[in-house]
C-alpha cells in the first residue's frame, strides 16, 4: 500500500500533522462503530478513575469506626499511571501508520525507524502505565489489607489503564481499515475516470 502524495507533504514527517480529512464512503457506518466504541472505552476508562478520585475526596471513616479517619486517599501516585497511558495514547495515534508499515515511496527511509521508535515509546508509556497501576494496587492497597471501600481506588486505576489500552487497539484497527478503503476507492476512481475518457474518445 503506497503513500499518496499530499500538497503539504514533507518526507521528514513521522506524525500526521495537520490531521488529514477522513472519508469513509459506503463503509462509514462500520468504521464509525469502531471509532465510537474507541471513544466510549476512552470515556469509560477515565470516568472509572475519576469516580474513584471523587469517592476518595469525600471518603468517610471506615464502617463502624467513626472515630478513625480514612486510612488512604487517591494521591498523585495514583494519577501517574493514567497520565503515562494518556501520553502513550496520544503518541501512538499521532504516528503515520504508513511509516510504521515501511511504505517509503514518497518519504525518507530514516522516517520509518523514527516512526517505529515513536510507536515503541508510545506503547512503552501505555505498558508502563498499566504495570504502574498494578504495582500501586498491590503495594498501596492489597498488602495493607484495606477494606473493599478503599481497594476500589486501586482496582479503578488498573481498569482505567487496561481499558485505555483496549481503546487504542480499537482505534488503530479502525484507522487502518479507513486507510485501506481510501486506497481502494482512489484506485477505483482513477480506473473509472480513465475508462470514461477512453469511451468518450472512441465515440468522437
Amino acid at each position: 500500500m503506497a503513500i499518496r502524495p499530499r500538497a503539504n507533504y514533507d518526507p521528514r514527517w513521522v506524525c500526521n500533522n495537520p490531521f488529514p480529512a477522513i472519508s469513509f464512503g459506503k463503509h462509514k457506518r462500520t468504521m464509525g462503530i469502531y471509532q465510537y466504541l474507541a471513544g466510549g472505552l476512552f470515556a469509560l476508562a477515565n470516568w472509572t478513575f475519576l469516580d474513584a478520585a471523587i469517592l476518595s475526596s469525600h471518603a468517610h471513616s471506615p464502617y463502624g469506626e467513626p472515630q478513625v479517619p480514612p486510612p488512604v486517599h487517591v494521591t498523585f501516585l495514583d494519577w501517574l499511571p493514567g497520565i503515562c497511558s494518556l501520553l502513550g495514547m496520544i503518541v501512538i495515534n499521532l504516528i503515520d501508520k504508513d511509516r510504521v508499515q515501511g511504505n517509503e515511496d514518497f518519504g525518507d527511509s530514516r522516517a520509518v525507524w523514527r516512526a517505529r521508535l515513536f510507536l515503541s515509546i508510545g506503547f512503552a508509556l501505555m505498558a508502563g502505565g498499566l504495570a504502574g497501576s498494578a504495582t500501586v494496587l498491590v503495594f498501596k492497597y492489597i498488602l495493607h489489607h484495606y477494606s473493599e471501600q478503599y481497594t476500589y481506588y486501586g482496582y479503578a486505576n488498573v481498569s482505567q489503564n487496561a481499558v485505555l489500552m483496549l481503546s487504542v487497539i480499537v482505534l488503530w484497527i479502525s484507522q487502518n481499515v479507513s486507510t485501506e478503503y481510501e486506497d481502494t476507492w482512489s484506485i477505483s476512481s482513477v480506473s473509472n475516470h480513465t475508462y470514461h475518457r477512453g469511451a468518450c474518445s472512441s465515440s468522437l
